[in-house]
């Protein structure tokens, strides 16, 4: 909880209930096979990359459920905390994190709108997404990462908001 929660007597961390998830969005950007069998560049602009997609596709299951809005908001709160400690941990003054976490979180809200048009539109749209916005290294295919977002996604889509919000996604 911050100093100022704590300061003006809030006793709960609101994000408390999307931490769950925040940590499992995490864990799937982190699997192996979105490296090794897609092509995402293993590299800090990478696994970055990784998590605004895999984030993204939840944001947009969470955005289809009234219960599920006020949790994306705090899912997305706990992506700018934890954006936030990884900048001041590279070495990223206090002064200019505000401004670094500011376009990223305008990242964030630009690769969300070509996923959630990419995933509409099919497979050879969202691989256009994908290749603007995703690092991949040389010869990578962004077709074959389209594909299993959009089996991710196709998954998420049948998954109950109680589920989502309880982490109860993935592997």
């Amino acid at each position: 909880m911050s100093l100022l929660a704590r300061l003006f007597g809030q006793t709960q961390d609101d994000r408390a209930v999307a931490r769950p998830l925040w940590h499992k969005v995490v864990e799937i950007a982190r699997e192996k096979e979105w490296y090794r069998d897609c092509g995402i560049a293993d590299t800090v602009g990478g696994r970055f990359d990784a998590i605004t997609l895999i984030l993204s596709v939840v944001l947009l299951r969470m955005e289809r459920d009234p219960e599920l809005i006020e949790p994306s908001v705090r899912l997305t709160e706990l992506f700018v905390e934890d954006m936030d400690g990884q900048l001041r941990e590279s070495g990223v003054g206090d002064l200019m994190v505000g401004k670094h976490v500011g376009k990223l979180m305008s990242t964030l809200g630009g690769r969300l709108g070509a996923y959630r048009d990419g995933l509409a539109a099919g497979e050879a749209a969202l691989g256009e997404a994908i290749a603007r916005n995703v690092t991949l290294v040389d010869g990578a295919d962004p077709l074959r990462v389209a594909r299993r977002v959009r089996a991710f996604a196709a998954g998420l889509s049948l998954i109950p908001a109680h589920r989502v919000l309880a982490a109860e996604i993935g592997k």
